[in-house]
């Protein structure tokens, strides 16, 4: 009878154990599907290297035995930055593939087009690889949740910046005709306040199918700016620094945090037209030697030198995969057994956490009501062949 009995408890404790775990399609026992979209071809090609970044940090996970025993599948496509072929892949990740959730997808305009799909579908799109404003909506959009800081709250630090520093001088803008460059916009129009018309003399969009900036740079020369603002993905923003320097043209210039990858734009563009150009921070640069013996960069290195030898660690994409995949990692330890598609969101919800690679006192928070994880922002100075940071963190908050 006391055998009949401990073999009843034990089943029972053993139903209730497996009671416990919570699984939605993409998720079991041994294994977490997570799906992703990059332009691993096309005019915003050079941001692959994050996707490639976080497959190897998977990989290195999943060597480490996995997130509680569970592998960690990534599966990721290519859609070219060409929206159509965003809703495309996403469709495929969600309704073949049946992934959990689609992590980092990459870009505004791809992420406008599937915002409402993944909503209606209730599958968590996580850590939204743009800064688009749109990403923290958590009234109208609760699936969809952002990551690095917002175009416009960068923006709006860059006119605090200019308003300090470079008080009643003009300024020209270049900017991507989408929905990435009119954001900037925004927060630039916001960030100056009542005083935008007085400094700003020239927007000049671009269409991204373009093969060149070239002329819009000549244009925007013309109107005899004190100060450029260059709002473009990495292949443009490279070619308007290099053009820029080509002319001989000396204004303050500002390139937006997206495209200040050392090995992407920098370098490309030559690093005698790159000196003193300017920008904002919240990840340490691999080429700056204040890091060199720093244990996160250190850490970052060694797993670039294990897991992704043949990426280049001077583009600043390795390090934006690497904690996009570290924030990722702690949502998925936050939710042990219940990997639900809600759960999920509930513990992107919920974080409060540093990350090494990022500039000393930045914190990832988020709240049910707050889906912007970073807000803070540094200025930086692109001296040599490295980005050097200067002043305090600043927010780009917007003025109440």
């Amino acid at each position: 009878m006391t055998a009949t009995l401990a073999a009843l408890l034990l089943g029972a404790m053993a139903i209730s154990a497996h009671a416990q775990k919570k699984y939605d399609i993409g998720a079991t026992d041994t294994e977490i599907k997570i799906g992703n979209i990059m332009p691993y071809s096309g005019p915003a090609s050079s941001y692959a290297v994050i996707g490639k970044t976080e497959a190897a940090y998977f990989r290195m996970i999943n060597d480490k035995g996995g997130i509680n025993g569970r592998k960690l599948t990534f599966i990721s496509y290519d859609d070219g930055y060409s929206p159509p072929k965003t809703v495309e892949q996403a469709r495929k990740l969600v309704e073949s593939d049946e992934v959990l959730f689609i992590l980092n997808p990459l870009g505004t305009p791809g992420n406008t087009a599937i915002q409402k799909y993944m909503n209606s579908k209730k599958i968590p799109q996580l850590f939204v690889s743009t800064g688009a404003a749109k990403w923290a909506d958590p009234k109208n959009y609760p699936w969809t949740m952002g990551w690095q800081p917002s175009y416009q709250a960068e923006a709006r630090i860059y006119a605090q910046y200019i308003m300090a520093n470079y008080p009643g001088k003009k300024v020209g803008v270049l900017y991507a005709n989408d929905d990435f460059g009119k954001d900037y916009l925004v927060g630039l129009h916001e960030g100056f306040g009542s005083k935008d018309k007085d400094y700003i003399v020239s927007e000049v969009p671009y269409e991204t199918s373009s093969p060149t900036v070239d002329s819009q740079i000549v244009q925007i020369k013309a109107a005899n700016p004190d100060v450029f603002i260059n709002i473009a993905t990495p292949k443009f923003a490279a070619q308007a620094i290099k053009k820029v320097g080509e002319m001989g043209w000396k204004p303050v210039h500002i390139v937006t945090n997206v495209s200040a990858s050392v090995g992407a734009v920098m370098k490309p563009a030559g690093y005698v037209n790159s000196q003193d150009v300017l920008s904002a921070a919240y990840m340490k640069d691999p080429k700056d030697p204040t890091w060199k013996s720093d244990p996160a960069m250190m850490e970052w290195s060694a797993f670039m030198d294990k897991y992704f030898p043949e990426g280049d660690k001077e583009d600043g994409g390795t390090v934006f995969g690497y904690g996009v995949a570290q924030g990722i990692v702690q949502v998925l330890k936050q939710c042990g057994d219940d990997l639900t598609r809600d759960n999920i969101m509930k513990q992107a919800a919920s974080l409060n956490m540093e990350i090494g690679i990022y500039l000393p006192g930045t914190k990832i928070r988020t709240s049910p009501t707050d889906f912007s994880p970073l807000e803070q922002l540094q200025m930086m100075k692109f001296k040599g062949e490295s980005w050097q940071p200067f002043g305090p963190l600043m927010s780009g908050e917007k003025a109440s």
